[in-house]
């Protein structure tokens, strides 16, 4: 029996199979969707939430290559937990996570903004965090990026943060 609950407390976790975060992130805004199916979207919400969900037109194991967007507006890809957005001229592709507890975000169209359903943090289209919206500290996560013809192409492997690295976050964009 000792020996049972020194194995429990320990830091060790040998054998255990760790998730990969875009894993995890994939599989918390699936079960987030889900959740809010399950419990109703009000009629008023749903409108504002209106977003096309896409899957990549190419991938290899690291990039994953996107239409950019005909016109301004976000489309979603869940299985990969990326937001691919089109705002004036630019296209990114951001991680569908708030940066602050990783809570699958809304778009609204009507106010052309992201928002975290838990703390109600906001962020503009360019994924700069809206000042005293809520509990983030910082900018969407990007990801970085490279045009091919008329696709966007993320690396799935490599997310700036704007708090670590500002001016590689800020060059995480494809100019449309």
């Amino acid at each position: 029996m000792e020996k049972r609950s020194t194995e429990r407390e320990g830091t060790s976790c040998n054998g255990c199979a760790l998730v990969p975060r875009r894993d995890f992130l994939r599989d918390a805004g699936l079960m987030a969707v889900g959740i809010l199916v399950t419990l109703g979207a009000s009629p008023a919400r749903a409108a504002a939430a209106t977003i096309e969900l896409v899957s990549p037109v190419s991938e290899n194991r690291e990039e994953k290559s996107y239409a950019i967007p005909a016109q301004d507006g976000t489309q979603i890809d869940k299985d990969n937990g990326t937001m691919i957005t089109r705002w004036q001229g630019k296209a990114y592709v951001f991680s569908l996570a708030c940066p602050h507890q990783n809570t699958a975000l809304r778009w609204h169209d009507k106010e052309t903004e992201f928002e975290c359903p838990k703390h109600h943090s906001r962020f503009d289209p360019e994924g700069n965090y809206v000042k005293d919206s809520g509990r983030a500290t910082r900018g969407l996560d990007r990801f970085v990026v490279r045009k091919d013809g008329n696709n966007v192409v993320a690396n799935l492997d490599k997310l700036l943060q704007e708090d670590d690295d500002e001016a590689a976050w800020k060059a995480a964009f494809v100019t449309v």
